[in-house]
């Protein structure tokens, strides 16, 4: 019986890789859809810059609640179906059911408001699922297969971004906004039934009602006082190295989504493009970008280091930047616009890699949901404050000096990298680890 079996994360190093693929592949296609979809789509329906920029706080914000549901996450388990595995398939439902509400506010373009809130509760079953998968891939990857799924990570969630963009983007302009919403409901959910599927150890239950029981490594990993996270997460963050990691993600996540947010309004505006035009040109970047991180962006970061790649990636992205900002004479050139976006998106998922990959190895697992998502909030905050830039920015300053300070952000980003130890890091967090394994057994020994 026991043979007949789907193996468990922690037996089959290639389900690890897809179970995390179908994961990220679910959180592109609400990302794709609320980041970048809805908004093009309320460019062209003329709301301002300001309006949008607000719906992209809204949508950015629940990220940065992260840092609450972390803790929770390490907290409390219900080991016997896993560490994480429990709070990813809630996470998954909720993410469904948000998009399902999403697709029923009346009249969107008359009741922003209503809209924004319900973006909100969307965004952040999208922020839950988001922190409770990557405690898991802190938890059941190895050190070594981190750079490679992430960039299988990354490109999923590109692949799903690209299809939510392309397939929702034209069901929107055909459908509505309510067919749109339900078909990438529909997809989410369809994703579900991978974690379901997979369970983290071999001995743990499918179900909640079926047979099993929680497995000693789970059982020796799970934190069950407050203040053993609590202590854990200061002594960490003590470090000046963990600080620098912290501050990449801000700096960094907040270019991105500055520059991000503003591309489909110049689109709209400038090059005279539709929601539609820009969604599919977004999306056949990401697909591009999402397979290359697929098949080749892990493997560079194995090969070459993560530094001296992101450096590069960085220094192509700020080159290109720098190249647009200077052919003004271009911007209404359709075909300029759109290989610009291919490119930049495609050096844009590689950096992504590189970077998460980065904040990945510095954790330790005794709070790896917390400490990862620490991270990644400060990278969500990042992108908050970056999207409340964009009203000033263009209200104040013209489209190159907007462009420029992109430019400037990731500099800034590149310097922190530069400065970052990160064997130094690892290493203390080896020691920390150590240290906290031989008190628990001097305790359990008196």
């Amino acid at each position: 019986m026991r043979s007949k079996k789907i193996p468990a994360l922690s037996e089959n190093t290639n389900l690890r890789y897809a179970n995390f693929i179908a994961l990220y592949f679910a959180e592109g296609l609400h990302m794709g859809m609320l980041f970048v979809g809805i908004p093009a789509w309320l460019a062209m329906q003329g709301k301002t810059p300001t309006e949008i920029g607000g719906f992209a706080v809204a949508c950015s914000l629940p990220w940065t609640f992260k840092f609450v549901a972390a803790p929770l996450m390490d907290r409390y388990a219900y080991l016997p179906m896993g560490r994480k595995r429990p709070w990813v398939i809630g996470a998954q439902l909720g993410l469904t059911a948000s998009f399902i509400a999403l697709a029923f506010v009346p009249e969107p373009l008359q009741n922003l408001d209503l809209l924004m809130v319900a973006a909100f509760i969307a965004s952040f079953c999208g922020a839950l699922q988001d922190a409770a998968t990557d405690g898991m891939a802190v938890d059941v990857l190895a050190d070594h297969q981190q750079a490679r799924a992430n960039g299988f990570m990354g490109g999923a969630r590109m692949i799903g971004s690209s299809l939510a963009l392309a397939v929702g983007s034209w069901i929107l302009n055909v459908y509505g906004f309510t067919a749109a919403i339900l078909t990438i409901s529909a997809m989410i959910g369809l994703m579900t039934i991978v974690p379901i599927l997979l369970r983290e150890q071999p001995e743990e239950k499918l179900l909640p009602w079926g047979p099993g029981v929680a497995s000693s490594q789970n059982q020796t990993l799970q934190v069950t006082k407050w203040s053993t996270i609590l202590t854990s997460l200061y002594s960490l963050f003590r470090l000046k190295d963990s600080l620098l990691v912290a501050a990449l993600m801000f700096v960094s996540m907040g270019s991105y989504n500055y520059f991000e947010t503003l591309l489909p309004i110049f689109a709209v505006k400038i090059t005279g493009w539709t929601n539609t035009l820009y969604s599919q040109a977004f999306a056949t970047a990401d697909l591009i970008g999402g397979i290359a991180g697929l098949l080749i962006g892990g493997y560079l970061i194995e090969r070459f280091g993560k530094k001296r790649m992101i450096g590069i990636y960085f220094f192509l992205i700020m080159s290109i930047t720098s190249a647009l900002i200077l052919s003004k004479s271009l911007w209404e050139n359709s075909t300029f616009l759109y290989g610009f976006i291919i490119v930049y998106r495609w050096l844009n998922a590689f950096a992504k890699i590189g970077v998460y990959a980065i904040a990945m190895q510095c954790c330790s697992k005794k709070v790896s949901a917390s400490q990862f998502t620490f991270y990644m909030t400060l990278g969500s905050l990042g992108s908050m404050v970056g999207a409340t830039l964009i009203g000033p920015m263009k209200e104040n300053f013209s489209w190159d000096v907007t462009f420029f300070l992109f430019v400037v952000l990731l500099a800034f980003a590149w310097l922190i990298m530069y400065i970052l130890n990160i064997p130094k890091l690892t290493n203390q967090i080896e020691h920390f680890e150590d240290t906290d394994v031989q008190r628990q057994v001097d305790t359990i020994t008196i």
